[in-house]
């Protein structure tokens, strides 16, 4: 299967999934308790004009299907409507929160996959006391809630210490960064826990094949089996493990974002579902699975970078 072809393929499956989130997401407003239109008012209701507008902007007096055609034509164009709660624009909303997120789940990857990496290869390696010390620990850190471990990290490092700011994300550039440091390691640490695990594993298993062990008996240099013949073999299973673990941090910003008071898209779903404002729901939830399915397509490009050996989309 040559590059153009496995591009295309990966692209429809991405829409496809697309496609099946997006109408799930837009059911969601009728499976809501009462009618959509009461759910989109409120408790209290409305004016005439007010139902008026809000039957016309969603396209309530049509047929369901209708509604969603005419409700994801307007997604394409970016245009997610407006909030109800806030009356502005649903992307301007997301626009001004997205950078945020993405800051935070970034640094978090980058600590996962430095942490769980390095820290389950000298497991792996050293084993003995070392080896232990370090599963013991990833077990603990694994079977810790997030929201635990943001509350701990604020108490010692941002209160007790002050090495850190309490909440907010910054003013921009490297401040935001500073301030989105001690939440990413929050969101981190169960995934570089998991990652730990995984990696040990997978270097434990590779140690043990016969190509390693020629490598020994020829008296290669220590360095270059564990680079060339055990890490590399080792990335498949541990490339996996992490691209998923990136995209569940999508999922895990939300509970960080509201312990650490993070003006990102994870705190404004909470906001929206509470408040009732479902526009802001839709549009944050496709933009998450948009995230999530990005992620994973772009592992699967890896694959084929990290062993030659894999084709695009088939075992060579």
């Amino acid at each position: 299967m040559n590059i153009a072809m496995y591009a295309l393929k990966r692209l429809g499956s991405l829409l496809l999934v697309l496609l099946v989130t997006s109408f799930l997401v837009f059911g969601l407003l009728y499976l809501a308790p009462g009618t959509p239109l009461s759910f989109l008012l409120g408790p209290r209701g409305g004016t005439p004009e007010q139902i008026a507008a809000v039957t016309e902007k969603y396209h309530l007096d049509e047929p369901f299907l209708a509604r969603y055609i005419a409700w994801l034509g307007d997604v394409l164009q970016g245009d997610f409507g407006q909030s109800i709660v806030y009356r502005q624009d649903v992307s301007d909303m997301i626009g001004g929160r997205i950078g945020t997120t993405v800051i935070l789940v970034s640094i978090a990857a980058v600590v996962i996959a430095i942490v769980g990496i390095v820290l389950g290869t000298t497991a792996a390696l050293r084993g003995g006391a070392t080896g232990s010390t370090i599963s013991s620990l990833a077990s603990v850190a694994l079977s810790t809630p997030v929201f635990v471990i943001g509350v701990a990290l604020i108490s010692v490092f941002a209160v007790a210490l002050g090495w850190f700011p309490v909440f907010g994300s910054g003013s921009g550039g490297l401040d935001t960064v500073y301030h989105l440091t001690l939440p990413a390691i929050a969101l981190s640490v169960g995934g570089a826990a998991y990652l730990v695990r995984i990696t040990r594993a997978s270097v434990d298993e590779e140690r043990g094949r016969e190509h390693v062990q020629t490598a020994v008996a020829r008296a290669l240099p220590r360095q270059v089996v564990i680079r060339r013949h055990i890490l590399r073999n080792a990335l498949i299973p541990i490339t996996t493990v992490l691209g998923l673990t990136i995209a569940s941090l999508i999922a895990g910003a939300v509970v960080v974002e509201n312990v650490f008071a993070i003006d990102g898209l994870g705190s404004l779903l909470v906001k929206a579902i509470l408040q009732r404002d479902f526009a802001v729901v839709q549009a944050v939830v496709l933009v998450m699975v948009f995230g999530f399915v990005i992620i994973n397509a772009v592992v699967d490009v890896l694959y084929s970078v990290i062993d030659p050996r894999i084709a695009f989309g088939r075992t060579a």
